[in-house]
């Protein structure tokens, strides 16, 4: 094996968004264009010399080639050793455990989250720092910076190292040392839930269907649910992780997870459903005939969630993302907690997880996690409400009636307008921002404006400010309205459209979600110029 540095010039377009770079797969099987990438890193981090990193990923398209190129290219900047995931397997949270527990100085994620995998699809690469979690802004702007600069990368021409062996080997002067992607994160699981009161209710004939949608938390649930929790064979469905994820996009929400949705609506349904996503940092929660709404399931967690060992002396506080509904600030005012509002990203919960200042965070985006890690976790958030429905002894259902009796119902719904020409969408934007402060006393569609802003953070923590966070529009009566561009996709750029309306009541009979918010849509489209602006009013996907 040969220490090699191999010149190049810089590629466009390497900066880091709000969850690593991600690419069309085939635009990082380009010669030299991963390798640029994971080298930036090392430059922005001062380099790998003695360090130790964290490796792993979702197991779609190209994973098991990237993870073995940035092993070698980890031995040739001098890495002491990395961990990495049999065959290349590791779900984000259970990555983000093992950068904490191993005291690593960071892991590089391989994913796209939720976005489809395949040659013609979507791959991606997050670094995550120390804390285990997403880089943060300082650290992707030097990344970026680094990549724009970059003329050469470090590798160690050598053979593929075996990771389908669990142990350790050696790489040059680099241990290498291959893990069970899924033991160290069942054992922090046990130490968060009561696994004998969720095998009491497996046992007591309590049903699920878990659909793992052929992506990485399929090992992960089949251990877990099945083996150490009782759960009947055949609980997690499409288990088996796939590099195209089944043809399906690995998505949990009513849309993509359609045959989930429609047995939980139907006559056969068991107690509860749930799906995760790509990488297991995303989830989605179904009761019997009754759908749970990521924001809202952040609330219900919020409210319940000291049923739970790990949190029965109570939360530090909660942390929401700004698209996300208000339903959890309603929580943390009665429990006399603190409720943050941070940009769109994980990334900026870490300061107040790191602190202590926040317990659980959640995004509208199903993602909800807790201080256990520093990513959202898709199972985490399942046995939290395997925990809950145990000690409650209440269906889905029942929990969430009673949580809208109490705390009010936020009608929450968001459209996603995509592949949107980024000419026509900044347009669309800016024409806004550039009304915003004239927009209050204004009325569309009959509903008037009563305050509007384009959205910036203060960290509370590291006094860091993001700007530029999205656009925030209340009319008068509860509502709310969010647009904000998507940093998640890999073509064009996403307009993503949040429509929420606050009822004190908690419900409002006979009326579904969309009815009560379609004259909040209506504003939203006119005062916006949707249809000036890119030619259409219909979303491709609305959750």
């Amino acid at each position: 094996m040969t220490k090699v540095t191999v010149n190049i010039a810089p590629f466009e377009g390497q900066k880091p968004g709000t969850s690593g770079l991600r690419k069309k797969t085939r635009v990082f099987m380009q010669e030299h264009y991963l390798e640029a990438f994971v080298q930036s890193v090392f430059d922005a981090i001062g380099g790998g010399d003695g360090k130790r990193f964290v490796i792993g990923g979702d197991g779609r398209y190209f994973n098991v080639q990237a993870t073995q190129t940035i092993i070698r290219i980890a031995a040739a900047n001098g890495a002491a050793g990395v961990i990495v995931g049999q065959n290349g397997l590791l779900s984000t949270p259970a990555a983000s455990n093992l950068i904490r527990q191993n005291g690593t100085d960071g892991g590089f994620i391989l994913s796209a989250s939720h976005n489809p995998g395949g040659i013609d699809e979507d791959f991606g690469v997050k670094f995550n720092a120390a804390n285990g979690g997403p880089a943060p802004e300082g650290l992707t702007t030097r990344i970026f910076e680094a990549s724009r600069a970059i003329n050469g990368y470090h590798i160690l021409r050598a053979d593929d190292v075996d990771l389908g062996q669990i142990g350790e080997v050696s790489l040059g002067n680099m241990k290498i040392e291959v893990v069970d992607p899924v033991a160290s994160y069942q054992v922090l699981m046990e130490q968060l839930f009561d696994f004998d009161a969720i095998r009491a209710l497996f046992a007591g004939g309590f049903t699920m269907r878990f659909d793992a949608m052929h992506a990485v938390t399929g090992p992960y649930a089949t251990a877990i649910l099945q083996e150490a929790l009782g759960a009947p064979e055949g609980t997690v469905v499409n288990a088996v992780p796939s590099e195209d994820f089944g043809g399906g996009h690995p998505d949990p929400n009513p849309i993509w997870a359609k045959p989930l949705m429609d047995l939980m609506m139907s006559d056969d349904a068991p107690d509860l459903g749930a799906a995760s996503d790509g990488d297991g940092d995303r989830n989605m929660i179904v009761g019997r005939g009754a759908y749970v709404t990521p924001s809202d399931s952040l609330a219900m967690l919020a409210a319940n969630a000291h049923l739970a060992p790990g949190y029965k002396d109570g939360l530090a506080g909660v942390a929401r993302s700004m698209p996300t509904s208000g339903a959890c600030d309603k929580v943390a005012e009665k429990l006399g907690i603190a409720c943050f509002e941070t940009p769109t990203g994980w990334k900026f919960f870490g300061t107040l997880l790191d602190a202590g200042r926040a317990t659980l965070c959640g995004e509208e985006s199903a993602g909800t996690g807790s201080d256990h890690v520093r990513e959202k976790d898709g199972l985490w958030a399942v046995l939290l409400w395997l925990n809950i429905l145990a000690a409650r002894g209440l269906s889905v259902a029942e929990i969430q009636e009673a949580h809208w009796a109490e705390f009010g119902r936020n009608y929450y719904s968001r459209h996603d307008f995509e592949a949107v020409p980024e000419v026509e969408a900044t347009a669309l934007v800016d024409g806004i921002i550039t009304r915003i402060d004239d927009l209050p006393g204004k009325s569309f569609a009959g509903m008037a404006v009563e305050k509007a802003d384009e959205f910036a953070y203060r960290d509370p923590i590291d006094n860091t400010l993001s700007e530029h966070q999205g656009l925030r529009i209340w009319f008068q009566g509860g509502a709310r309205a969010v647009l904000r561009l998507s940093g998640t996709g890999t073509e064009g750029a996403t307009i993503r459209l949040y429509l929420e309306h606050y009822r004190s009541d908690g419900s409002i009979e006979g009326h579904s979600t969309a009815a009560v918010l379609e004259p909040l849509r209506q504003a939203v489209l006119e005062l916006a110029g949707f249809q000036q602006h890119i030619g259409r009013v219909d979303p491709d996907v609305i959750t």
